[in-house]
């Protein structure tokens, strides 16, 4: 399952301009989005609420395997990758107002994959 959805990009070498930033990324890559560290709380729960409302976040209930560590950035992380996906995985599904970060680094932990 984690490994069937992933985002490929089929240019060798692709420079985009991501919130003020330069990305570099190399073909076949996978790229998952999280929020930045920086995003302060308002943020964080907009972007969890948001994303929640467009796709399926059960995977961030009690008892399930995303839910730990329980704080918010762990949770926005989440829902901004889930809605990544869903949408296609292009930079601008990432964007979140400029509190999205797209990373080449699995953020998936103990039994919380993110896909």
């Amino acid at each position: 399952m984690a490994g069937s959805s992933f985002c490929p990009l089929f240019r060798i070498l692709i420079f985009s301009l991501i919130s003020g930033g330069l990305l570099t990324v190399v073909n076949g890559q996978r790229t998952w989005c999280v929020a930045k560290p920086s995003s302060d709380e308002a943020t964080l729960l907009a972007n969890l609420n948001y994303a929640c409302s467009l796709v399926d976040c059960r995977v961030l209930q009690n008892g399930c395997p995303c839910f730990s560590p329980d704080n918010l950035i762990n949770h926005a992380s989440i829902a901004m990758n889930l809605y990544f996906r869903a949408k296609g995985c292009n930079k601008w599904n990432c964007d979140f107002r400029g509190s999205g970060l797209i990373v080449v680094t699995d953020p998936s932990y103990g039994n919380c994959i993110y896909e």
